[in-house]
């Protein structure tokens, strides 16, 4: 097996997070798995560089009332988003600093290692996604299914600029043509696993290339992969975003690299 270099070069601080900074409403409407309990859900929330929005976004995932633990990976933020969470805590969640940045796909790979949870999902750290949707995402994920995408262009309410747009269904076409598949939004963040068949695969993705990776390698496997409506709020570059249009390239390279080798 190859030297995973996301365990190699980060320097590892697991910590229970504290509710200082967080609303204390969540608590009556959450019930907290208990240590040595199996959560339902895993939140992997790869962070870098989210001071703006980590308080609130940990908020509306606590707030969703469903049994889950969040697993915080700290991609080396500089811009204080480390002290915030190093300044919280709280049972049911837990957080990995990388000593540097590292990218979006380490951070995964390294909450992982983490997951306790019967199912996954990935959490941003921004607030363009509504956590609320993960009530439909569980619903929708019947025993055929080993996973469930949030497509963002199902819904109304989806205010993507045209570029935006235009890329996310080129991908997804790709992704159709390539390996039979019938999505709408490869890309999105919002994807559901089965515990099981997401920790079978395994993952070489460093930075945004998770999805393009994991859409590639679920279909291979034969995995079925159902899309609901999900509803989604971007935000601009100047606010924070942190994908760019070269990041869209790459995808579409692993889409192809991946359907031309195992």
């Amino acid at each position: 097996m190859k030297p995973n270099l996301c365990d190699i070069f980060y320097g590892v601080s697991l910590i229970s997070l504290a509710s200082t900074e967080l609303s204390p409403s969540h608590r009556e409407r959450v019930t907290m798995n208990r240590r040595g309990d199996i959560p339902k859900l895993s939140v992997i929330m790869p962070l870098y560089n989210e001071k703006g929005t980590i308080t609130e976004i940990l908020n509306r995932v606590l707030e969703v009332p469903v049994d889950k633990e969040i697993i915080i990976v700290d991609d080396g933020s500089t811009d204080g988003t480390a002290e915030i969470l190093k300044a919280i805590s709280e049972e049911s969640i837990r957080v990995i600093f990388h000593e540097r940045n590292l990218g979006k796909g380490c951070a995964i790979r390294t909450a992982l290692q983490h997951a306790r949870g019967t199912l996954i999902i990935i959490q941003d750290g921004d607030l363009e996604y509504d956590p609320m949707d993960y009530l439909d995402l569980i619903d929708a994920m019947n025993e055929d299914v080993g996973a469930v995408y949030g497509a963002r262009n199902l819904s109304d309410n989806n205010t993507c600029h045209l570029g935006f747009r235009l890329g996310v269904a080129l991908l997804s076409r790709l992704s159709n043509f390539l390996y039979g598949l019938n999505i709408t939004d490869e890309a999105t963040c919002y994807k559901l696993f089965r515990s099981e068949i997401l920790k079978s695969v395994n993952l070489n993705c460093v930075g945004f290339e998770f999805c393009p990776e994991i859409t590639a390698k679920l279909a291979k496997k034969g995995t079925k992969i159902k899309e609901i409506p999900i509803s989604y709020c971007p935000r601009s570059f100047r606010e924070g975003k942190k994908i760019r249009w070269i990041d869209g390239l790459t995808a579409a390279w692993i889409l192809l690299r991946y359907r031309l080798v195992d």
